[in-house]
């Protein structure tokens, strides 16, 4: 395949499935190709006298991994007919197949957790863990009806006063454009920093000020690339979390850095990613800097 995949992960459990139709969908829009990938994670060397990993035994759960690529294969063309769908087994456990698969990956989508079998992919550690450290961006899908919501619904993505959001903000906005929906750009900031007595001393309107001139010089120059895209800013001095999971209820895909800063600017910190990751009803892109 000449094109960069957006690569799936398969283990025969319900959420891999919703992740093969989201990524099915996202696929067509870009013109990409979907590659499968189930990891077999059997050891290549046993300890002596070992007799319960017996030769049928994996035989029997290699043809199962080949099942539930030909099932996902399936499902991915009824998604989007015509669509160029490679897969495989690979032979390695979870963590390791998708940190290698997502080097040669345009996105790498997954469930969020799986059947955690020796076949099994996406148990949440491995999930969290993926979305964290992968070279690619990151989609976990956890709603079964995730490639079911409305189409018109917009993109969500938090921004933060860091270079880490300038990822984040690119995926966005090529989300919302290849979707044309509007996006909703978030940017939080909080007092919590300040004691309460110095809290009466500082211009709160002063500093929402700054905060809504640092998220238009972020979305300065995206705007000028994506004319096609309309804007909706929500600035506000709350906790970044509960905010991001408001605005995913109305959402049809939330895009964060996997990291921020923990200052007075800082919106994305791990901590936000990973509530996301947990909580969030619609699918989560999580997109690392670089």
């Amino acid at each position: 395949m000449d094109a960069r995949p957006v690569v799936v992960g398969v283990d025969g459990s319900e959420p891999a499935m919703a992740a093969v139709r989201w990524a099915a969908g996202e696929a067509a829009r870009r013109g990409l190709p979907v590659r499968l990938v189930a990891a077999f994670g059997w050891p290549d060397i046993q300890p002596p006298g070992e007799t319960i990993l017996t030769t049928d035994y994996r035989a029997e759960l290699l043809r199962e991994a080949r099942e539930h690529l030909s099932a996902a294969a399936d499902v991915a063309e009824q998604t989007a007919p015509g669509l160029l769908v490679e897969q495989q087994v690979v032979t390695g456990y979870p963590a390791a197949v998708l940190r290698a698969e997502a080097e040669h990956a345009e996105l790498l989508v997954l469930g969020h957790r799986g059947t955690g079998g020796v076949v099994g992919l996406f148990l949440g550690s491995v999930a969290v863990s993926t979305a964290a450290h992968a070279g690619c961006p990151v989609v976990v899908v956890r709603s079964p009806d995730a490639a079911r919501r409305s189409p018109e619904l917009p993109v969500v993505v938090g921004v933060d006063g860091s270079s880490h959001a300038e990822a984040a903000i690119a995926f966005a906005y090529q989300a919302a454009s290849t979707r044309g929906v509007p996006l909703v750009a978030v940017h939080t900031w909080t007092d919590l920093l300040f004691e309460p007595s110095v809290g009466p001393l500082l211009d709160w309107e002063a500093i929402e000020a700054r905060e809504r001139r640092i998220l238009d010089e972020r979305l300065a120059g995206w705007s000028e690339k994506y004319p096609d895209v309309t804007v909706r800013r929500v600035v506000t001095s709350s906790a970044p979390a509960p905010i991001l999971l408001e605005q995913a209820a109305n959402a049809q895909l939330v895009v964060v850095g996997s990291r921020g800063r923990g200052n007075l600017a800082g919106v994305l910190l791990g901590s936000v990613s990973h509530a996301l990751l947990h909580r969030a009803p619609c699918p989560v892109a999580v997109v690392r800097a670089g």
